[in-house]
């Protein structure tokens, strides 16, 4: 979906209000995606200094019962966040990617297996692109995303 009303204001009342009864609706929506080709699931992962501001992981809400609906593993502590990065929805699009790069450490093992990332907002793609590259820097045999909503463009 595009991230905008009444979407915006959803993800927001989940991840800033605490609704975690939305995250129901969300899952619904994802589930009724089509089932991936994959071997485990693995949420975007928090700093652990966000996760204890926020509380939950809000990618980790969607995951879990994605992956139960989906009949995969998920794998919830699979990938550190080592770097506290500058929350990405304040950076001019074109620093995005130097924001997060090497932000990822991945704590499980990958080798060979198909990896589902799950996120709920893809901006510039430049998280979900670090992420997908430390994966398979240590031997994913491929990364897709799933993500509930997509920021359109400027212009």
């Amino acid at each position: 979906m595009d991230y905008g009303f009444p979407v915006d204001r959803l993800v927001q009342a989940l991840k800033y209000g605490h609704r975690l009864s939305v995250s129901r609706l969300f899952v619904d929506l994802l589930a009724a995606q089509s089932v991936p080709e994959a071997d485990v699931i693995i949420p975007m992962p928090l700093h652990v200094a966000r996760l204890c501001r926020r509380g939950f992981n809000q990618a980790a809400e969607l995951a879990r019962p994605l992956a139960q609906r989906w009949g995969l593993p998920v794998v919830l502590d699979g990938v550190a966040r080592d770097v506290d990065t500058v929350p990405q929805a304040g950076l001019p699009w074109k620093v995005r990617a130097a924001n997060v790069r090497g932000a990822f450490r991945v704590t499980t093992r990958v080798e060979g297996l198909r990896v589902v990332v799950v996120d709920d907002v893809m901006t510039t793609g430049a998280t979900l692109a670090e992420l997908a590259r430390s994966l398979k820097g240590v031997g994913a045999a491929s990364v897709e995303n799933r993500v509930l909503a997509r920021t359109p463009r400027p212009g």
